[in-house]
């Protein structure tokens, strides 16, 4: 049955993979970003660092958790890791039932940060992640938003370089083909989008779009068989 107000399907006039992604992708992949640290997320990984100090459980990120409800819910399918949920949004983060940040609750971590800043500081600091999670990202479904993409934005190369098993999930199709796209330009695989696991949702959006009847898509890529070219 549908629900109440269902959500709507993205729109966009753009109807293939972006003619500019490949253009993009190069001179990200051939010049580092030098674009300064977003200060308030240095301060916080520096605490999230001093909260991890000493510990060696395989790292899980969900990048832009959102209300957190994810991170929890890959906490308890993966009790054996330490997830960390990052978000830049103290109103949705607060949802946690925490008011200050980070905050640890058994073996989920949640932090307020820029993922821009954030995945540049782990990789400097020698991350290696277990797994990767995004979780349907905002689409900006505008042919002129495409470097708000995280595929066509210029820290795109460190996301791959935190390694392990990366996953992105989304309701658009052009979303995953160009995500899918971009790792294959970076790492030189071959992968494809394909449909994430039935069970169970892994966050609210997740959830939602499934009630609606979205077609879903995922893109899943071992980023630790292959560095960036």
């Amino acid at each position: 049955m549908m629900p109440r107000n269902p959500s709507r399907t993205v729109f966009s006039s753009q109807t293939e993979v972006h003619p500019r992604l490949e253009g993009l992708l190069e001179k990200h992949q051939s010049r580092a970003w030098s674009q300064p640290f977003h200060q308030p997320s240095v301060r916080a990984f520096k605490e999230l660092e001093i909260l991890l100090r000493g510990q060696n459980q395989p790292l899980v990120l969900d990048s832009g958790c959102g209300t957190g409800e994810s991170t929890r819910l890959l906490a308890r399918m993966f009790p054996e890791c330490t997830v960390i949920g990052v978000d830049k949004s103290s109103a949705r983060l607060t949802r946690t039932g925490a008011e200050s940040f980070p905050h640890r609750q058994e073996n989920a971590i949640w932090l307020r940060a820029d993922l821009s800043t954030f995945w540049r500081l782990a990789v400097r600091a020698g991350w290696r992640l277990q797994r990767h999670y995004i979780l349907y990202p905002n689409p900006w479904p505008k042919p002129g938003a495409l470097q708000r993409r995280w595929h066509g934005h210029p820290v795109f190369p460190d996301l791959l370089r935190l390694g392990g098993r990366l996953e992105l999930r989304t309701n658009w199709e052009i979303y995953a083909l160009e995500f899918a796209t971009a790792v294959n330009r970076l790492l030189g695989f071959h992968v494809m989008p394909g449909s994430p696991a039935v069970s169970p949702a892994l966050s609210p959006f997740e959830r939602k779009y499934r009630d609606s009847a979205h077609p879903l898509y995922s893109v899943v890529v071992s980023c630790d068989s292959s560095g960036v070219k």
